[in-house]
C-alpha cells in the first residue's frame, strides 16, 4: 500500500513537471512567434529612413554644350548620363543602365533620345521608356539629383558613397568590337585611362 502511494506521488510529479515543461515551451514559442511578428510589423510601419546624402562635384556647367551628355562613375561604381537639355542650368541626369538587362543606355543627341543597343530600348530625354523591351515592361531610367553652383556641377549621392572618394568623368563608351564571340551587351564604359590603353592593345 505505501508502496503503491510512493509510484502514485511519483506519477503526480512527473506529471506535473511534464505539464511545466509544457507551458515554458508554449510559452517560448508564443514568444517567439509573437516577436518575430512585432519585428516584421515594426519594418512595415516604421520603415528605415532614407541615407544622408550630400553633393559630389562632376564638372564645370560650361564643360556641357546644350544638347550633349557627359558620361559620369559615382564613386560606388554607377554610370550616369548627364546631359544639359535647352539653355541656361537646365541639367539631368539619369541611371546610364538599362532598367531591362542592364545593358549601358546612350545618348544619341541627333535623334534626342536615350537608346539601348541591346534589345532597341528607347527613352525620352526625360528618361521615359517609348520602346523596346522597357516600354513594354513601363521600366523608366532612374534620375538622379543636380545642382549647381557658382558655374559647378554637382551630383547627390549617399554620404557613404562620398567617403570613397571622387567620382570621375568617363569617355564615351568606345565602340564595341563585332563579330563572333563578341557581344555589344556586354562592353564595359571605361574611365579614360582604361579605354585608351584599351583601344592600343
Amino acid at each position: 500500500m505505501a508502496q503503491q502511494e510512493i509510484e502514485s506521488g511519483a506519477d503526480e510529479t512527473r506529471r506535473e513537471s511534464l505539464g511545466w515543461i509544457g507551458r515554458v515551451g508554449l510559452a517560448a514559442g508564443l514568444t517567439a512567434a509573437y516577436g518575430t511578428l512585432a519585428a516584421y510589423m515594426g519594418r512595415f510601419l516604421f520603415p528605415a529612413r532614407p541615407p544622408e546624402t550630400g553633393w559630389m562635384f562632376v564638372t564645370q556647367a560650361a564643360e556641357i554644350p546644350e544638347g550633349e551628355a557627359l558620361l559620369y562613375r559615382t564613386p560606388s561604381g554607377r554610370t550616369v548620363n548627364i546631359t544639359r537639355q535647352g539653355g541656361g542650368d537646365a541639367f539631368l541626369a539619369l541611371s546610364s543602365t538599362c532598367p531591362h538587362l542592364g545593358c549601358q543606355v546612350h545618348w544619341q543627341p541627333q535623334n534626342n533620345r536615350f537608346f539601348c543597343p541591346c534589345h532597341n530600348g528607347v527613352f525620352t530625354p526625360q528618361g521615359e521608356a517609348i520602346g523596346g523591351p522597357p516600354a513594354e515592361s513601363g521600366q523608366s531610367l532612374p534620375q538622379y539629383s543636380l545642382k549647381v553652383d557658382r558655374g559647378l556641377l554637382f551630383i547627390e549621392v549617399a554620404l557613404d558613397e562620398l567617403a570613397l572618394g571622387p567620382g570621375e568623368v568617363l569617355e564615351s563608351p568606345p565602340e564595341a568590337p563585332r563579330g563572333p564571340g563578341h557581344d555589344p551587351c556586354l562592353y564595359c564604359t571605361l574611365p579614360k585611362s582604361d579605354s585608351s590603353e584599351r583601344q592600343e592593345a
